[in-house]
């Protein structure tokens, strides 16, 4: 078992580097002027080594599934790998439709930022808590991470269609919500590097205090700039907290978590004006000469064929199968759990963008718009209702 734990991790981190690979390879079908058959040449490199990063990342996921004896989706650290694994196949799917390499520049790393992410969650095999002992864990869980998956390449290409559309010669309120969606990639990958580089350095420290007139103990992995409300630090030579946490964060974990979103946004922020120092110019301003070949009409046109494909299967996933399951651990369909809450909210948002996609006319810039708050909406059932509200499904 401890063999096909380490055989597994292996396969993880080489597939997150063939990821970096195919990205830069991407890069250049952009960046090379030569002629058509060089394009070919390079265009073929990128998407195969893109295949092979999937095979590896699926090697990963094989083993892991041998080594827990149980489909590896039933923890935080599985599911948001298995979410990024999709990712990338729903990429290589779409990809061979419309052939737009300009996807694999900006959706791969959407993926290495997902995979990163899962970093902070333990990485350990646990025993199944009895409602996930069901064959309906996989079927579930595997369904509605690659809908969300397709509806990411959705958002993938409604970013750059607004990044193409948008007039970036002076400041208007779409240039502005459109570097609010820079700034927010730069506050994930600011969470990967800093939570990285501490768990690198095997940063520790430990701070008692009272939950509930119990004294419990909680663990830190970054420095704490926010420290749980008159908590002691127990462990030496580590840096004391600099204000308590806000007192509407609830629960035992929450000084942990708001520390982590605390120390992700300022990281975001100082890679973001970094950047903007170095480029001179708003992110999307510096991104749009790369676009100025892309068809926007193609690109409107994968936005909405990805919601088209990844709705009716986040349908099936997502409700479906989620109230068959719930029936048989919980014995009811649905009892308004906040999970279920938010599954539903995310379902009626990408009904009404169909709806007003096709009886509305809502094309172009509309349905851009439209696929980037939907992910976010995804991205906000993954993070924060699994994090931050309580439920049935916190066991995740």
């Amino acid at each position: 078992m401890e063999q096909l734990i380490s055989i597994s991790g292996g396969l993880l981190y080489a597939s997150f580097v063939i990821y970096l690979i195919a990205t830069v390879l991407f890069a250049a079908t952009i960046r090379d002027k030569r002629k058509e058959k060089k394009f070919s040449l390079i265009n073929k490199l990128a998407i195969g080594t893109t295949i092979l990063g999937f095979l590896t990342q699926l090697g990963y996921f094989i083993t892991r599934w041998m080594a827990s004896g149980h489909a590896p989706v039933s923890n935080m650290f599985e599911f948001v790998t298995f979410f990024g694994m999709m990712i990338v196949l729903a990429f290589i799917i779409i990809y061979f439709i419309y052939r737009l390499d300009i996807l694999g520049v900006f959706t791969l790393p959407v993926a290495l930022l997902i995979i990163g992410y899962a970093a902070m969650y333990p990485r350990d095999i646990t025993p199944l808590v009895p409602s996930l002992k069901s064959h309906w864990l996989w079927i579930h869980v595997t369904t509605v991470a690659l809908a969300e998956a397709i509806l990411a390449v959705s958002f993938v290409a409604g970013v750059l269609y607004l990044i193409k559309n948008i007039n970036q010669s002076k400041s208007t309120a779409r240039t502005k919500w459109l570097e609010i969606i820079m700034y927010s990639l730069f506050a994930t990958l600011a969470f990967v590097i800093i939570t990285t580089a501490f768990n690198i350095a095997d940063y520790e420290a430990t701070f008692e205090y009272e939950v509930d007139n119990n004294q419990v103990e909680i663990e830190y992995h970054l420095p704490a700039i926010f420290g749980p409300k008159d908590g002691e630090l127990l462990t030496e030579d580590r840096m004391d907290a600099w204000l308590p946490t806000p007192e509407w964060m609830r629960g035992a974990e929450a000084p942990r978590k708001w520390n982590t979103l605390v120390w992700s946004l300022a990281g975001g922020l100082v890679l973001y004006l970094l950047t903007r120092l170095i480029l001179r110019k708003r992110i999307g301003a510096a991104l749009q000469p790369t676009l100025k070949k892309v068809n926007l009409q193609l690109l409107d046109e994968v936005c909405y064929r990805a919601v088209a494909i990844g709705f009716p299967l986040f349908t099936l996933g997502g409700l479906i199968f989620a109230a068959i399951w719930a029936q048989e651990a919980w014995n009811r369909y649905w009892g308004w759990d906040p999970k279920e809450v938010w599954a539903l909210i995310t379902w009626f948002f990408y009904a009404i963008f169909l709806h007003l996609r096709l009886s509305r006319g809502w094309h172009g810039e509309k349905s851009a718009w439209l696929a980037v708050v939907g992910f976010a909406i995804i991205m906000f059932n993954l993070i924060v209702v699994n994090l931050v509200l309580a439920g049935l499904h916190s066991y995740a």
